[in-house]
């Protein structure tokens, strides 16, 4: 069974193809913040069909041959011991804002959940306020800081996480901004 996500406005978010590499790359080195991983990782990626111990996941969202963003994760372990991380999302400038990077980060916390996984991490770049608060509004919390993570440019990492399936939590972050609550 393919998995489609309609999000409106004529987008869908599905699971990435090998069609769909050429595209992924592309806007990959098209966005100076993204992670930039070989394309032949890429290449892997979707191919994937795991292991038994890490298992991967790409989705697209696209517009026909259109694609406007896309998201990586993972999971390790098996049944409520399992780990996801949401790796990385990325959504062309254009295009942001429009429910996108919401609509790809919701497929893979649902691929996670299917997965077995209870909860999910990420890391964000500290600079990137707009993906902080994406990411808050989807029930992840501030769990730490990593300075200097990032480079090219330079960056701190906020850790966060999301509990799968449960309440949502306190999107409060005194720790990391001074007392002050993001969202």
């Amino acid at each position: 069974m393919t998995e489609h996500y309609p999000v409106g406005g004529g987008w869908v978010v599905r699971p990435g193809s090998d069609e769909d590499l050429a595209e992924v790359v592309l806007l990959e080195r098209e966005t100076a913040t993204a992670p930039h991983w070989a394309a032949a990782e890429y290449a892997a990626l979707l191919r994937w069909h795991g292991d038994g111990g890490v298992r991967r996941c790409v989705y697209v969202a696209a517009q026909g041959r259109l694609l406007a963003g896309f998201a990586v994760g993972s999971a390790v372990g098996a049944g409520h011991d399992a780990e996801a991380e949401l790796e990385s999302v990325v959504v062309r400038e254009e295009f942001r804002k429009q429910g996108l990077g919401s609509a790809l980060c919701r497929a893979v916390m649902e691929w996670s959940r299917r997965e077995g996984a209870s909860a999910i991490a990420l890391e964000v770049r500290a600079a990137s306020s707009g993906a902080v608060r994406l990411y808050g509004g989807l029930g992840f919390v501030a769990a730490g800081r990593r300075p200097g993570y990032y480079h090219d440019p330079e960056d701190d990492a906020i850790m966060m996480h999301c509990t799968l399936g449960g309440k949502r939590p306190a999107l409060v972050l005194p720790d990391l901004y001074g007392g002050a609550a993001l969202f």
